[in-house]
């Protein structure tokens, strides 16, 4: 495989809505937040040498968003920008404009990579490298996620990722045949609200199938803390 191993890692409630802040309140007077920190605790067990989000996600939890830099001439190659060495695990965002400001080079600790379109201005690649960002591109409009996951494994050697959200962004690279393993928190309540963001949220057409072709196979059923349920899927893409 020419690119990274990517596992889907996401909690939703019983009906599939992944706003947190929305979900009815666990039984017994519990916490909402320490069921929801299961999902947090089980990632170091994956072993992943990076992890994915969408714009939406990080300008949610981490970064200020702006308008897109005016377009120029093109003077710097569209090619990945490696802008230290790094053994840690990545923090990599889907940012296909360029609406991300960026004040640091890391995430919580975690080195960033910006997934780009090469439509870009070169004044937002100057901000990347000037705060210390790697890059690199997903065809000219951003949506080429194959070539981005080709770019990771090629130039920033990843092998394993964990692919966080949100909905739209885990909707994409199902629709790309790029999810290879699914793990899906169950929290134990609900949402109720129609249009709310799910775990797989692909914006297409009424007629679109994103997953079709797409067959999963139960790997693993727990039930943890608090009535929380983890399943794990193996995930077998069409050709």
């Amino acid at each position: 495989m020419n690119r990274p191993h990517i596992l889907c890692h996401m909690m939703s409630s019983i009906d599939g809505r992944i706003d947190t802040d929305r979900w009815s309140l666990p039984a017994d007077g519990q916490a909402r937040d320490t069921l929801v920190n299961q999902y947090f605790a089980l990632e170091e067990s994956f072993d992943a040498d990076g992890w994915i989000i969408g714009r939406t996600t990080a300008s949610a939890h981490f970064l200020k968003t702006d308008d897109p830099m005016p377009q120029g001439a093109r003077l710097l190659p569209r090619m990945s920008h490696i802008a230290a060495a790094f053994e840690k695990k990545l923090a990599i965002l889907i940012d296909p404009y360029g609406k991300l400001r960026h004040e640091r080079a890391d995430l919580d600790g975690d080195p960033v990579v910006a997934i780009l379109g090469e439509s870009v201005a070169d004044a937002y690649l100057e901000h990347l490298r000037g705060v210390g960002v790697s890059y690199c591109f997903a065809g000219e409009d951003g949506h080429d996620l194959p070539a981005a996951m080709r770019a990771l494994h090629r130039d920033f050697g990843r092998r394993r990722l964990l692919l966080e959200g949100g909905g739209r962004i885990n909707g994409a690279f199902l629709e790309a045949g790029l999810v290879d393993a699914i793990s899906l928190l169950i929290y134990p309540g609900l949402d109720g609200q129609a249009g709310i963001a799910s775990v797989f949220d692909y914006s297409g057409t009424a007629t679109t199938q994103p997953a079709q072709g797409v067959s999963l196979r139960l790997d693993h059923v727990e039930t943890r803390n608090a009535g929380v349920i983890w399943l794990r899927y193996c995930v077998n893409s069409p050709p």
